[in-house]
């Protein structure tokens, strides 16, 4: 059912002069204004009427704009979501056009007076306006839609080159949505010339209104360009490479956009807006799509509530890098007290340094940093922690020394003290053993980089109590995470699914597969990097560590790697450089792989086992009541970097049929 966007229509001043304002809004107030055919219509028919008034001479401008924080967040995706039929698409398109068209042919200037997000077709409306102002305060405009694997579809791949040049249009629709849909500032849009100027205060910018109206300056028409056709599409070139990339990675609308792009040079408006009219007629009714507003749909209701959490003071147990940068997370966020506790003065002044290099890197987000500062205290007195709420172990990854620290740590809190752990695999239910109240132990795994990664995982054991994991929730989510609910099991969720992938890696090295070929096998499945620059990220020692844990814990479908612990003894590296997506890896790492019965396999035949191991392990972990698939899911995208085009895990391995080979499909009705 449409969430339908009103549209209403008067007459209002600028200076001297009487503007048709056209305001946009949903009357109900669930949400932000969308856009789907009733919503169009109501549009329509308001334009119509300003258009009108102007012919009347009534009227020297119309000016549109919204209510509260949206200007127009553009389709409303859960008409998209409910339809495959590709005339669905060609028809929203059609109609998106009608209303662009009657804004472009309005017999006086139109100002889109942008007062806050404006994404995808409402973007597009604004383009189609001879000026636009926005407020200083918006953080959120830009063309997404090839993030979702649609183009945009109301006139954007035609409007916005015109208007700021084929390169940073292809900035905007291909780019931005590539890296992790980032979205343009107010300030940036008034940079790249998207938008003519930029208000503050509350209300309509009835004066910048009146200045522009004022101004003998033509209105800027962004259907046509000056820049000749060899410059349009050597600016284009610059973006092909990784468009090709995108393409191999699985991703479809990339490519439709580039072309749409690329078409757009010398074109006239009805031949560009036909383009996209087909190009959203054959995209709508794609498994991209659907996968990824599947995704959409489960990350936009995992955000975290923005409630405080219950505490006032916290303890953190450890003072290495990953403490520390829990400690200034929770002390930043939550803006209590933290007491972090080491084994001695030595080990302090080290944390210090590091807290010192956490607030550095918050920079000017900390309003206060000698009050952060203060907020959290180091020593190696236990005992001060005797008024925590909440106790947060950050100490080595080894099962006797995190037993040893609850241990020592229980007998000097509050009854109602929650133990909590920020193990990344080991089990929650042993280190709790022993204790007097193991009802009050939790795991809340925490990703690293702490500050960045969206993701924790709050652990359940069968001891703990709901009122303990309610805590552990409220926490991360004051925090700024979403998290998922997991039962303790070897690993959880992420790392038990990332360690098996490269167990699968790490297994086709040791039967002899070329380096090479292991490098770049799992392409295809669009991931944020490759299997031996993961390796890297995460750290030979690390990985091996992990690797050992869940095969102790799980069997040998987690392998054992001698090339991988030999690398960890001799201090090398996967890769020629700093981890990262682009680094390339080392081939000289082949020599830790040297099998006596070489057993190569081609890159399909490695893609194609890792996409069943992952299948087999997620049905493992369904039959065991790990977590249910949308959890697993959530936590691939949010904390796995899966791509949002693939739709999560599950979505991908039943398309490309690993699931149904190893027990069927995780989404028999589709989705």
């Amino acid at each position: 059912m449409e969430r339908v966007t009103h549209a209403e229509l008067e007459t209002v001043s600028c200076g001297s002069h009487p503007v048709a304002l056209i305001t946009l809004s949903r009357r109900d107030g669930t949400g932000p204004a969308t856009l789907g055919p009733a919503g169009l219509r109501l549009i329509l028919d308001a334009v119509g009427g300003a258009v009108r008034q102007a012919r009347a001479g009534e009227v020297e401008a119309i000016v549109v704009t919204g209510t509260g924080p949206t200007f127009l967040a553009g389709a409303d995706l859960t008409l998209v979501q409910a339809s495959h039929d590709p005339q669905d698409g060609r028809r929203l398109g059609q109609l998106g056009h009608e209303l662009m068209a009657a804004i472009l042919d309005a017999p006086v200037p139109t100002i889109a007076a942008i007062n806050g997000t404006a994404l995808g077709g409402g973007l597009e409306l604004a383009l189609a306006c001879s000026m636009r102002l926005a407020h200083s305060s918006t953080r959120a405009l830009g063309l997404p839609e090839t993030h979702l694997g649609l183009v945009p579809g109301w006139g954007g791949s035609f409007l916005l080159p015109h208007l700021i040049g084929p390169g940073p249009a292809a900035e905007v629709i291909i780019v931005n949505p590539a890296r992790s849909n980032t979205l343009l500032s107010a300030a940036q849009a008034l940079e790249i010339g998207l938008v003519d100027g930029l208000w503050d205060g509350e209300g309509l910018p009835r004066e910048q209104i009146a200045a522009l109206l004022d101004t003998p300056v033509r209105p800027r028409a962004p259907e046509s360009s000056a820049v000749d056709a060899t410059t349009w599409q050597a600016a284009l070139d610059g973006v092909a490479d990784r468009v090709e990339r995108l393409v191999a990675g699985g991703r479809t609308a990339p490519g439709r956009a580039l072309a749409l792009l690329r078409a757009a040079h010398g074109s006239d408006r009805a031949a560009a807006f036909a383009r996209e009219d087909e190009a959203l007629a054959d995209l709508v009714a794609t498994p991209e799509l659907h996968a990824a507003l599947y995704a959409v749909d489960l990350l936009r209701h995992s955000r975290p509530p923005r409630v405080p959490a219950p505490l006032r003071r916290v303890g953190v147990i450890g003072g290495g890098l990953m403490a520390s940068q829990l400690a200034t997370l929770l002390a930043f966020r939550l803006g209590v007290p933290v007491a972090m506790r080491e084994v001695d003065d030595e080990r302090c002044a080290r944390t210090r340094v590091l807290l010192a290099q956490e607030r550095e890197a918050l920079g000017p987000r900390v309003a206060d940093p000698a009050a952060l500062t203060a907020a959290i205290t180091v020593g190696t007195d236990l005992a001060a922690l005797a008024d925590a709420d909440l106790v947060l172990e950050a100490v080595f990854e080894d099962m006797a020394v995190k037993k040893a620290v609850f241990a020592a740590i229980e007998p000097l809190l509050r009854p109602d003290a929650v133990l909590a752990t920020n193990t990344s695999a080991l089990s929650v239910t042993a280190m709790a053993e022993g204790l007097m109240r193991p009802d009050q132990v939790v795991g809340i795994h925490f990703f690293n980089p702490v500050a960045a990664m969206p993701l924790v995982e709050v652990v359940r054991t069968p001891h703990t109590r709901p009122a303990v994991l309610q805590l552990a929730h409220a926490v991360a989510h004051a925090a700024g995470k979403t998290t998922v609910e997991v039962a303790d099991a070897p690993g959880f969720i992420v790392n038990r699914l990332l360690v098996r992938m490269l167990g699968e890696a790490l297994a086709e090295l040791e039967a002899g597969t070329p380096v090479d070929v292991v490098a770049h096998a799992l392409d295809p499945m669009g991931l944020p990097m490759g299997p031996l620059q993961l390796l890297q990220l995460v750290g030979p020692a690390v990985a091996a560590h992990v690797l050992h844990t869940l095969r102790s814990e799980l069997g040998d479908r987690y392998p054992e790697s001698p090339g991988l612990d030999a690398i960890v003894r001799d201090g090398a590296s996967f890769l020629r450089g700093r981890p990262g997506a682009a680094t390339p890896h080392d081939p000289e790492i082949a020599r830790y792989f040297v099998p006596d019965h070489p057993q190569p396999a081609s890159a399909p035949q490695v893609l194609g086992r890792v996409q069943r191991a992952l299948a087999e392990e997620i049905h493992l972990m369904l039959a065991d009541g790990v977590a249910d698939v949308a959890a697993i899911d959530l936590a691939m995208l949010a904390g796995a970097g899966w791509p949002v085009h693939r739709g999560g895990i599950t979505p991908y391995l039943d398309q490309v049929g690993a699931a149904a080979a190893t027990g069927g499909l995780f989404h028999p009705r589709g989705l």
